[in-house]
């Protein structure tokens, strides 16, 4: 019997946002909203001024970061945000700015 939160098997996604997303806290701030949603993963700037991350755990959880990723902070102007799914790995034990 799982005695997780919601008994759901992890999932996993990989995203690219990609519009005024760097030099705005968008690292950071999925960092911070990934953590606070206790998901594991990574997040970084592409050469091509998008950024790309990973984000893995309860789909519930992965559905909120994913909403987030589309608007993100403040001062960010996400124009499009490509969702790749991906098989859950577990090989993850943090949330990790690369």
């Amino acid at each position: 019997m799982n005695g997780g939160s919601g008994g759901s098997s992890p999932v996993r996604v990989r995203i690219i946002a990609a519009g005024g997303v760097q030099g705005v806290w968008y690292r950071a701030s999925a960092q911070k909203r990934a953590v606070e949603l206790g998901l594991a993963g990574w997040v970084k700037n592409l050469p091509d001024g998008s950024v790309e991350a990973v984000f893995e755990g309860e789909p519930q959880n992965v559905r909120a970061i994913l909403e987030w990723c589309g608007r993100g902070p403040p001062a960010a102007r996400v124009d499009s945000l490509k969702v790749f799914h991906e098989r859950a790995s577990g090989e993850f034990l943090a949330f990790e700015i690369m």
